[in-house]
């Protein structure tokens, strides 16, 4: 029995990487521009090279066995090496084709793929750039899978066996309209500020966050109003409302008919960094991509 796969050709290779990926012969024949019967043989081969059966069927399509499973990740990897081996090593921005794929919450969007977009399309016009939602619990298969190559999260978010690079230290500041009745104060108290309604941005509807932990230190508490998934959403009911909300700086600071204030008490900011796999670390393209991300995060964070 024969199951070394550094003993695949590779168009067997590209085959069950492809029949993965597709979960059925159809699919995987479109992807590799080859006929259902060709795919066929070479799945009848794989089965032979492995002494198992790799896909059994299913209702829809093919469900991969486990020893299947197993091959995903090295696979790509190989496949990954081998078009690393085959790519120029000198990355040349302006004349670049390429797609990149990020995940991103829709504060990263804000913060930090609007000012990449502006600089790629000056330095590197033919790069397309993919933005999806980031879904921790799903990362570790997208990267997997190749779906991503980069995500934008923080160091606790981070899975191990990734790659990781901090961006920059965000804090928070209070945001409310303009022309809002506190503003009178000059200054927003600690009394105002826990009088005051909020808004707080949670992922799971929770009334509770970072700034109550820190009044509770303290002994105090706010009002928390609404709840929402997206600090977006926020600025927008913080313009038709006397509402207010602590917002992170870097979103505070691009917001049209909103007013930023110092909070009264110290709350603790988070850190935005970004994550890759290891298939991706040295290709010189995808360095480019990191390197302009870090010279255009960090100089704003001093």
């Amino acid at each position: 029995m024969h199951s070394d796969i550094r003993k695949l050709d590779l168009n067997l290779l590209k085959a069950l990487d492809a029949l993965l990926d597709e979960g059925s012969v159809t699919g995987a024949a479109r992807r590799l521009a080859l006929t259902q019967p060709a795919v066929s043989g070479m799945l009848t081969r794989l089965r032979d090279h492995f002494d198992d059966p790799l896909f059994v069927r299913a209702r829809h399509g093919m469900v991969p066995t486990l020893r299947a499973r197993e091959l995903a990740g090295p696979v790509k990897q190989i496949l990954a090496d081998i078009s690393g081996l085959l790519t120029p090593t000198c990355f040349d921005p302006q004349q670049a084709r390429m797609t990149y794929t990020i995940a991103a919450t829709d504060y990263a969007l804000k913060a930090v793929i609007v000012p990449l977009m502006a600089a790629l399309k000056q330095q590197a016009p033919g790069i397309r750039v993919a933005v999806i939602p980031v879904d921790s619990a799903r990362l570790a298969v997208q990267f997997e899978r190749g779906d991503i190559d980069l995500a934008l999260v923080t160091p606790q978010t981070t899975q191990e066996g990734l790659h990781g690079r901090e961006l920059y230290q965000e804090q928070y500041v209070c945001m409310l309209r303009n022309g809002h009745p506190a503003l009178a104060e000059g200054e927003l108290s600690l009394v105002s500020f826990c009088q005051l309604e909020h808004i707080l941005v949670s992922g799971h509807g929770s009334f509770h966050g970072v700034t109550d932990d820190a009044l509770a230190v303290i002994g105090r508490e706010r009002r928390v109003g609404m709840a929402v998934s997206s600090f977006l959403v926020v600025l927008e009911v913080l313009r038709t409302t006397d509402m207010i909300a602590m917002v992170p700086r870097r979103l505070a600071q691009q917001a049209e008919g909103l007013t930023l204030l110092e909070p009264p008490l110290a709350v603790p900011g988070f850190i935005k960094s970004m994550a890759w796999h290891e298939r991706n670390h040295r290709d010189p393209a995808q360095r480019w991509i990191r390197s302009l991300l870090v010279s255009l995060c960090q100089p704003a964070a001093d």
